[in-house]
């Protein structure tokens, strides 16, 4: 079986966590010298690679192949490997095109914490904006140079504040895990709504009385008590699971600095 089939099965095979490649790092830096004989390129590098973004948005990073995109482009597939070696490829360059939309995060002048939870909110943003890229391995993607300016400024948030290097990677490791559990989840529920053409607020309309019939407040008193609360927005949930990853973060930090 070949690599562009394997993928096809399972996309998220090759999107990040392959080999190291030098070409692949050479596309991504925009290093790989251009063809000194041929035809005279007829596309570009990033036009392949805005189409297959527009196509994963639409559809999921499964609809997106070789083929598909060189449809969407009005070309032939094979004239597609004249500028990538295949979708392992494109998928790195599509991760790391996405990575550079809004530039590398800045600092907040009120310190790390605050430049931690701008950055924990524009990436939850990210992910809901492409939720395909939570098929991405973060820990062993090709790194880019979107990826390194933006990895660049979020340990430049956390440096000189009594932290290891170590500690630095893994505090940042940590608010983005954070923020992927809560995009996985939101990516789940509109999945479901897609499928089942019923949205979310349509299902608790409908659940929710049923529930309540058989929520014996006897029996499951507190989580009756808290079902039949008001509760929480998913933006709230979100900001207040943010506020203690950071409220653990700081203690640490405090405890390490002697305060």
């Amino acid at each position: 079986m070949t690599t562009d089939e394997t993928t096809e099965e399972n996309p998220a095979a090759s999107f990040g966590g392959g080999a190291a490649s030098a070409e692949t790092m050479a596309l991504l830096w925009g290093t790989k010298p251009a063809p000194a004989r041929g035809r005279k390129p007829g596309m570009t590098v990033p036009a392949i690679v805005a189409s297959a973004i527009a196509i994963a948005d639409a559809e999921g990073l499964g609809a997106v192949s070789m083929r598909r995109v060189a449809d969407a482009l009005g070309v032939g597939t094979m004239s597609l490997y004249r500028y990538l070696p295949g979708k392992a490829e494109l998928f790195e360059l599509m991760l790391d095109t996405v990575m550079g939309e809004d530039g590398p995060p800045e600092p907040d002048p009120a310190g790390w914490r605050a430049g931690l939870t701008a950055f924990a909110r524009r990436s939850l943003a990210g992910y809901r904006r492409h939720p395909w890229l939570l098929a991405a391995s973060v820990s062993r993607g090709m790194m880019g140079p979107n990826q390194t300016a933006a990895l660049d400024a979020v340990l430049r948030m956390v440096a000189g504040i009594g932290l290891t290097n170590g500690q630095m990677m893994a505090v940042v490791g940590l608010v983005v895990s954070y923020v992927q559990g809560r995009a996985r989840q939101l990516a789940d529920d509109t999945r479901a709504e897609q499928r089942s053409g019923v949205s979310d607020e349509q299902f608790w309309r409908t659940f929710a009385p049923l529930l309540d019939e058989h929520l014996d407040a006897e029996r499951f008193p507190v989580l009756a008590a808290v079902w039949r609360d008001d509760g929480l927005s998913w933006e709230d949930e979100f900001e207040f699971g943010l506020e203690r990853v950071l409220d653990g973060i700081e203690a640490f930090v405090d405890k390490g600095s002697g305060a």
